[in-house]
């Protein structure tokens, strides 16, 4: 998992790598999640946070907005 500051030292190549691995991860846990019991079930939200972050933060950049360094 990856802080919002980690992504938004990513390019923009590194970026749609992390969504693609995270939203395949997802995937895999919902599928193992309907088929049987899941170890952490916490993992699904934080995915989907994590996936949130990377898709709020390829937002930013195609409007423009730039983020201050203490903000998150």
């Amino acid at each position: 998992m990856s802080a919002a500051s980690e992504l938004r030292e990513m390019n923009d190549e590194q970026l749609e790598f992390s969504l693609k691995e995270a939203q395949q991860e997802l995937f895999r846990l919902r599928f193992q999640a309907s088929t049987e019991k899941l170890d952490a079930p916490s993992n699904l939200r934080k995915l989907r946070r994590e996936i949130a972050r990377i898709r709020t933060i390829r937002r930013e950049r195609d409007l423009g907005i730039k983020r201050k360094a203490g903000e998150s």
